[in-house]
């Protein structure tokens, strides 16, 4: 009776998964649709604690068990709820991280399990107590979680700026080396005597990991989105041959569905830039070697504008449309964007948001930067959509946002990001630019669309400026 009401647990557990995903790829019910997913996790994990059975004993440990529920959830809960938006890509990065650790250990706990029954042994190899199906599970598990936790921590340390991007001439031949010497000893601890199997198993991990930190460093800017979604996916992996380990369905359902949003997520990225994932982990676009690319041009001059001008301009456009970028997230504007927007809006002007798919620094950042401002997603349009209105839209104000919208991409064979589909923000009436300085974007590259004859730049910190473009417009 407890094994079927276990299973049962595991299956509203794999069905609460399953539809809290699809919940999550609309804003309005994405909340309930985790909340959903969480509390299948939660009577999944109950059920596990108190039903679970092997060889007639139960798990018992119930204070250690506890007490690491609760300080994991203390810990999470207060992390969640000071976090900035502006650090919520770096949060992500953690969390996904911890999540391929807790699957390499499970994965490490498993072959000591194995390695203690039979470690006097010294006579057999590994291969002749383990089958070869578990194994390579285990030891799936042990490297892709490792390389998830190490290249989701140096992720996380770029992001919060802790981290510089390192690259060096040669680097991806290391990292296939260093790829390749994992492999290695992950076959020659199956096939080597049980008595120093072990060693070589954590050599295998510790390969592993120092696989992670080079398959990350080299890659940056517009391109860390797509390696946290790859991350991502690398994770959900992991975590279901932990399910396959332990005979967990709840575990494998919720594996697989992180490891194939996540690798889809990855695809569409790559889709959104014009590039394949094998040119974003060797092009290092958005690195350290992107500063470079292409000879600096004589651009011209560019024209500033002042805050009433912009107000006067906006208060008698008919429609107006708004590009956020990770400037917006710094400056912590989404509020005063939104406020901006009803201002216009009660005055007959008609207001949209132009999203574009690796805009920010995680998928999805945008959206959730203005969701967090109760912007209504029915005026959210994405890349295409956009696009498509530009051409009839009197003014658009960029904010924040750099590479998505410059010309370049298109027009610039010389440029690292030539071919990436960008927001085409050029083909409206007015272009106004928010920006604290001419620095070139995290790609490191020059934004052609500055220098255009209808691009003029509004200098300052975005959340100051829109505060006070509010009040000049109030006044109009």
């Amino acid at each position: 009776m407890e094994l079927s009401i276990l299973t049962l647990c595991y299956l509203v557990g794999s069905v609460t998964f399953i539809i809290g995903l699809k919940m999550l790829s609309n804003p309005s019910s994405a909340r309930n649709g985790n909340l959903l997913a969480a509390a299948g996790m939660t009577i999944a994990i109950i059920g596990t604690i108190f039903l679970y059975e092997e060889d007639g004993k139960k798990l018992g440990n119930y204070p250690w068990i506890f007490g690491g529920i609760l300080i994991g959830g203390i810990i999470g809960t207060l992390a969640a709820k000071k976090v900035k938006m502006t650090a919520m890509p770096e949060m992500v990065s953690m969390f996904n991280g911890m999540g391929g650790a807790c699957a390499a250990l499970i994965s490490a706990v498993e072959f000591d399990h194995i390695y203690q029954a039979n470690k006097t042994l010294d006579f057999g190899n590994m291969a002749d107590f383990i089958p070869a199906g578990h194994y390579l599970t285990i030891i799936a598990g042990a490297i892709i979680g490792s390389v998830s936790f190490a290249g989701s921590m140096i992720a996380w340390g770029k992001l919060s700026g802790k981290i510089k991007d390192m690259s060096f001439s040669g680097q991806h031949i290391v990292n296939l080396l260093v790829l390749l010497l994992v492999l290695v000893a992950g076959v020659f601890t199956y096939q080597y005597n049980v008595g120093f199997s072990h060693i070589l198993f954590y050599t295998t991990v510790a390969l592993a990991l120092l696989y992670g930190v080079f398959f990350v460093m080299p890659i940056g800017g517009a391109d860390m989105p797509v390696v946290i979604s790859l991350l991502n996916s690398f994770t959900g992996v992991a975590a279901a041959c932990g399910g396959f380990l332990y005979n967990n369905k709840v575990m494998l359902t919720g594996g697989i569905l992180v490891g194939a949003a996540g690798t889809l997520l990855t695809i569409l990225m790559c889709k959104a830039m014009n590039r394949s994932l094998k040119n974003v982990l060797i092009g290092s676009f958005g690195g350290s070697t992107a500063s470079g690319g292409g000879a600096k041009k004589d651009q011209g001059a560019y024209k500033e504008i002042t805050l009433s001008d912009t107000a006067v301009i906006m208060s008698y456009a008919h429609k107006v449309m708004i590009v956020p970028g990770y400037g917006l997230a710094v400056a912590q504007a989404q509020h005063a964007c939104h406020e901006l927007e009803k201002l216009l809006e009660s005055k007959g002007v008609e207001v949209k948001y132009a999203i574009h798919p690796v805009a920010g620094r995680m998928p999805g950042h945008m959206n959730v930067l203005l969701a967090e401002a109760d912007v209504s997603y029915d005026k959210l349009l994405e890349m295409e959509q956009a696009n498509d209105e530009f051409a009839t839209t009197d003014v658009v104000l960029v904010l924040g946002a750099n590479d998505v919208v410059n010309p370049a991409a298109k027009t610039d064979t010389a440029s690292p990001i030539y071919g990436m589909p960008i927001l085409d923000v050029e083909l409206a009436k007015n272009v106004i630019v928010n920006k604290r300085s001419m620095k070139p974007g995290y790609a490191g590259i020059e934004n052609d669309l500055f220098f255009q004859p209808k691009t003029s730049m509004l200098f300052g910190d975005a959340k100051k400026v829109l505060q006070d473009l509010i009040g000049e417009i109030k006044n109009i």
